[in-house]
């Protein structure tokens, strides 16, 4: 017989879609202009600091690495401004969804799956990043960063998922696409598929009960696929 998850939870930055390099790292780099704040992220550069879960915790990082006085307090504008830049370009619709993962999403929904969402991104984004690249009611439940007092590898936003999905870890897969995302997600004992990026292509992320580069190949990731993760099959 078919074992289906009770419901899945999805990370969203380099999961749903490949927003890092494109779209965040773009928008830091304006803030920063905007602020007057001596940084530009390149691709390389940007990439080493997705070691750092959360962008404001990033600046941070990078501030206090040049000796900025003040670190916290400059990163907290600037990641104000950054955030309000890449709001504009999500609801310009231009950032577009991981291939596959509308189908997915859509084949979860016709076998009565329960979609979430965790992820340590800001609401004023998040929501309508997804509304764009899902539906506006395709997921339940959105666990974002305002919710949450530890960012990833803490389990506390998976956690808050589970608990307000009323469900038991034991029934939910977590699909991300990092080894910080990876270990979150593992601490709150969810069976997880990770979905590498070219950003992430290099992370532990041994842990994974599948390891996969893409939703749509080399077959299409299903919702029986994830129950098979369940029960411990390769999909």
């Amino acid at each position: 017989m078919l074992r289906l998850p009770q419901a899945v939870v999805f990370d969203v930055d380099g999961t749903l879609a490949e927003t890092e390099r494109d779209g965040h790292r773009v928008a830091f780099n304006e803030a920063f202009a905007a602020e007057g704040v001596d940084l530009h992220w390149d691709v390389e550069r940007y990439r080493e600091l997705l070691a750092v879960t959360g962008g404001r915790e990033r600046v941070v990082h990078a501030l206090r690495e040049q000796g900025t006085p003040d670190a916290d307090a400059v990163a907290a504008r600037v990641h104000r401004t950054k955030t309000e830049l890449f709001v504009d370009v999500v609801r310009r619709g231009e950032i577009d969804p991981r291939p596959g993962v509308r189908d997915l999403v859509g084949d979860l929904h016709a076998h009565g799956v329960r979609v979430a969402v965790a992820t340590t991104g800001r609401r004023a984004w998040v929501e309508p990043l997804v509304a764009h690249l899902l539906g506006a009611d395709a997921v339940e439940i959105t666990v974002c960063g305002d919710d949450v007092a530890t960012l990833k590898p803490d389990p506390e936003a998976y956690l808050l998922a589970l608990r307000r999905l009323g469900l038991d870890a034991a029934g939910v897969v977590a699909v991300e696409d990092s080894g910080p995302g990876l270990a979150a997600a593992r601490a709150a004992g969810l069976v997880t598929v990770v979905v590498t990026n070219p950003d992430t292509a290099h992370h532990d992320v041994g842990d994974a009960a599948v390891v996969r580069e893409a939703f749509d190949r080399p077959t299409p990731l299903t919702a029986a696929a994830l129950g098979d993760v369940l029960t411990g099959a390769r999909p």
